[in-house]
């Protein structure tokens, strides 16, 4: 049984109602090939905590939304860091999505595959090295070294590390919310219809 059951969304006030509905309409458009809606129509993975608890889920959400609203970070380059994220975490809903945006974004299954199991892949190209190997140090707790930092600040941007290092903050988070409250990814969910 799950920690906490998605919300139908007949189910919600209508001020949730309303953020359920801008979610579905966001994901819809940005994350079309994987599953978030289950069968009556209500958010998966990370969603159903933050609406659960709309105090802290819904200023959560504004935080990630303000990720994607201010990304200039190649697509690619977010998903390695992304799957660097939820393969150190073990998030399973993180890695269901992203192994299949990260496989729409033409990253290859085998570096796919290092990624999700918390390896450091061969083949990278140079930008989503360095956004491994500074994500691969936060996840870790660590400090990012001043070579690795002074790369990506080469490669990125001061904007753009800024923009890196808040991007991995925020699927830390999500990681985090997802663990403890034991989210499943789609497949394990039974039929989502």
């Amino acid at each position: 049984m799950m920690r906490l059951e998605p919300l139908p969304p007949d189910s919600l006030s209508p001020n949730l109602r309303y953020v359920h509905n801008e979610i579905a309409n966001l994901i819809t458009k940005s994350q079309g090939p994987v599953v978030m809606l289950d069968a009556q129509g209500a958010l998966l993975g990370p969603f159903p905590p933050m609406l659960h608890f709309p105090q802290f889920g819904v200023p959560a959400l504004a935080f990630l939304r303000s990720l994607d609203n201010h990304a200039t970070l190649d697509k690619r380059v977010r998903e390695v860091a992304i799957l660097t994220v939820g393969g150190a975490f073990g998030a399973r809903f993180e890695l269901y999505a992203h192994e299949i945006m990260a496989a729409a974004f033409g990253l290859s299954p085998n570096i796919i595959a290092s990624l999700a199991a918390g390896g450091r892949p061969e083949g990278l190209k140079e930008q989503e090295a360095i956004a491994h190997d500074v994500a691969s140090a936060l996840v870790k707790g660590h400090i990012v070294p001043a070579s690795t930092y002074n790369h990506a600040v080469k490669l990125f941007g001061q904007n753009g590390t800024g923009e890196l290092i808040f991007l991995i903050s925020g699927y830390c988070l999500i990681a985090t919310v997802l663990n403890g409250f034991d989210m499943p990814a789609p497949e394990k969910m039974g039929d989502l219809g």
